[in-house]
């Protein structure tokens, strides 16, 4: 099996941007296509676990990332793919394994690819208008010319990418208000 590093950097902005970036990447970016999902969260301290139930694709899977968001922008992430009739039960399966800090959002997205950059555009009830750009890598070596190239990229789009710190104090926020802490 080869280990796949995902790259990963994100940009919050105003509903005008977003409607600017939709538009010029249907211009000139490659479409991927629209990509609707429901996403269940299972918030834990030092890594991400998720399940997807992919509504645009008719796909679900479960996902961990071996990082937090704001933990840093590059983390092995480890999927795979069950039937979508199967989500809810591996939310509840989660549930009874004792992960109770769960939220759920509904994403509307669209996909392109935009020198070489995977550039997600997004719309979520947690994170408003935004966007996640990332390259897939097979080895941390290759980590600092990804970082570089979807910072070049995003800086030629007009989009400024949120710092670590940014992130960070963001999610921290959120969870928050979502958990009451």
């Amino acid at each position: 099996m080869s280990k796949q590093i995902e790259i990963e950097h994100r940009s919050r902005f105003t509903e005008k941007k977003y409607k600017e970036l939709l538009s010029f990447l249907k211009e000139n970016g490659e479409y991927l296509g629209k990509d609707d999902k429901n996403v269940y969260f299972f918030t834990l301290p030092d890594k991400l676990l998720k399940v997807t139930d992919n509504i645009s694709k008719g796909t679900a899977k479960i996902t961990v990332k071996t990082s937090k968001i704001g933990q840093g922008s590059d983390f092995e992430e480890v999927e795979f793919f069950i039937s979508p009739q199967d989500a809810e039960k591996a939310v509840h399966l989660f549930k009874i394994l004792g992960f109770t800090k769960i939220h759920s959002s509904f994403q509307k997205r669209e996909n392109f690819r935009y020198k070489e950059v995977e550039i997600s555009v997004k719309y979520s009830d947690v994170w408003g208008y935004h966007a996640e750009f990332e390259l897939m890598v097979n080895s941390v070596d290759k980590k600092e010319e990804a970082d570089r190239k979807i910072k070049e990229v995003a800086r030629g789009l007009g989009v400024d990418l949120m710092s670590e710190e940014e992130l960070q104090d963001f999610i921290s926020k959120k969870e928050k208000q979502i958990f009451k802490n």
